[in-house]
């Protein structure tokens, strides 16, 4: 009975002590996390972009938070947070990102920045480039069609755009060949036009190419060659160049040296001794 009580006495004691402590020693503050002390910055500073919206960001300054928005037409390139650049969209990945300001058109813009397709859906190789709402056509170099995932001119296989395919835009199929002449990419003459071609990739998909000026394309040999060595197109180029323009292509002049310019320096006058000298 005596050592049952010598315990309950000692584990009293023991609490007691606990609990004095426990009421002597200061307390401690929760510690608050980065965006609570920064004020929904995710660093104290630098540039960051919105979790919804493409085109909006934040700017960050010891802290404070400034919400910020790019011009029409241009999204947040957040690939560092040193830097505030607003970009065009075919630069950036925006798939986690979507949403974007309320457009603002003008005409042939559908925003007030960027590069966009023609309005037609048919015309391939004219685009617009955008600048505070004022347009400027630009058209692609022969055979190109307008990429509106990459903002320049590519091969319409490439472009891969609705009413732009390669036999839409060139309104030419490549015949059906075997595997093993696919894969040597076959080349035939364009039967409207001598001077162009067509390169079927993998034997199935056309891209319209062209010979030099003065030159035809020869659908035996399967290269460009002179007019004159291709009895189906001797005659293509009469009307739009001279015998004599076909003559200067097909083996230039040799151009004349230019002359060197010498310059004209005056020559000073020797100093002439002095007449003590002349004496001496």
């Amino acid at each position: 009975m005596w050592k049952l009580q010598c315990t309950l006495l000692l584990l009293a004691l023991i609490a007691l002590s606990h609990a004095a402590t426990t009421k002597n020693k200061p307390s401690r503050r929760p510690v608050e996390d980065d965006a609570q002390l920064s004020d929904e910055c995710p660093e104290l500073d630098g540039f960051f972009a919105d979790a919804e919206q493409c085109d909006k960001y934040y700017q960050c300054v010891n802290g404070v938070i400034t919400e910020k928005l790019c011009p029409d037409g241009m999204v947040f390139n957040d690939y560092s947070t040193e830097y505030e650049k607003c970009d065009l969209p075919f630069n950036i990945d925006c798939s986690s990102r979507p949403k974007l300001q309320t457009p603002q058109p003008t005409e042939n813009c559908p925003r007030k920045h960027g590069y966009f397709a023609h309005e037609q859906r048919n015309i391939c190789d004219k685009f617009y480039y955008c600048v505070d709402g004022k347009f400027n056509m630009i058209v692609c170099p022969n055979g190109l069609v307008y990429n509106e995932n990459a903002g320049i001119c590519s091969w319409p296989d490439e472009a891969k755009r609705k009413g732009c395919t390669s036999e839409e835009v060139f309104q030419f199929e490549c015949p059906k060949v075997n595997e093993s002449q696919a894969a040597t990419h076959p080349r035939y003459a364009d039967p409207e036009d001598c001077q162009f071609f067509y390169v079927c990739i993998n034997g199935d998909t056309p891209r319209r190419n062209g010979c030099k000026l003065g030159q035809v394309f020869d659908d035996v040999g399967k290269k460009c060659d002179w007019a004159r060595n291709v009895p189906e197109c001797a005659d293509w180029y009469k009307g739009r160049l001279t015998e004599q323009q076909l003559k200067d292509l097909e083996n230039p002049p040799t151009p004349k040296p230019k002359a060197t310019k010498v310059s004209k320096r005056r020559q000073r006058p020797r100093p002439q001794p002095a007449e003590e000298e002349l004496e001496k």
